[in-house]
């Protein structure tokens, strides 16, 4: 939820910035979906990069080498994140931070049924690990319509 918070919050201001200082680009709700989508992937990237042994625990025992897993999604949401950027890639972008999502996705049923602390020192409740999965499928809408 607190990515879905990034989300708006950083879509809202985009908005916001483009009305107060007339840029037509960022008057486009689905522009500021787009670069707001860019820049958590940016943030969420550079930390499973910076910290990946805090995220680890998600996928230990459930696939091989969790530390450089954790790495190579970082280094994906990082690339995919900013091709968001780009009208040349930013559709193929898209596309892969869905299959991305799609595929981080068991990763956090596990946290759920396994009763695991989410990532980032979020509560550790069961309302709040199994309401992140329904999260999920919001973060595939918004980046599948940004790109349109």
């Amino acid at each position: 939820m607190a990515f879905f918070s990034g989300l708006c919050s950083i879509g809202l201001l985009l908005l916001a910035i483009g009305y107060i200082f007339h840029i037509p680009t960022l008057q486009l709700l689905q522009n500021d979906a787009r670069i707001s989508a860019a820049v958590m992937f940016l943030l969420i990237g550079f930390f499973h990069i910076a910290k990946p042994r805090k995220l680890t625990y998600m996928i230990e025992g459930m696939l091989p080498a969790p530390n450089a897993l954790v790495i190579f999604t970082g280094v994906l949401e990082l690339l995919l994140g900013a091709g968001l950027l780009f009208p040349l890639t930013k559709h193929h972008a898209g596309w892969g931070l869905i299959i991305l999502l799609i595929a981080l996705f068991p990763a956090n049923i596990r946290v759920a049924v396994k009763q695991l602390p989410p990532p980032g020192g979020l509560p550790a409740k069961p309302w709040y690990t199994w309401s992140r999965l329904l999260f999920q499928p919001v973060y595939i809408l918004w980046i599948w319509w940004a790109i349109q």
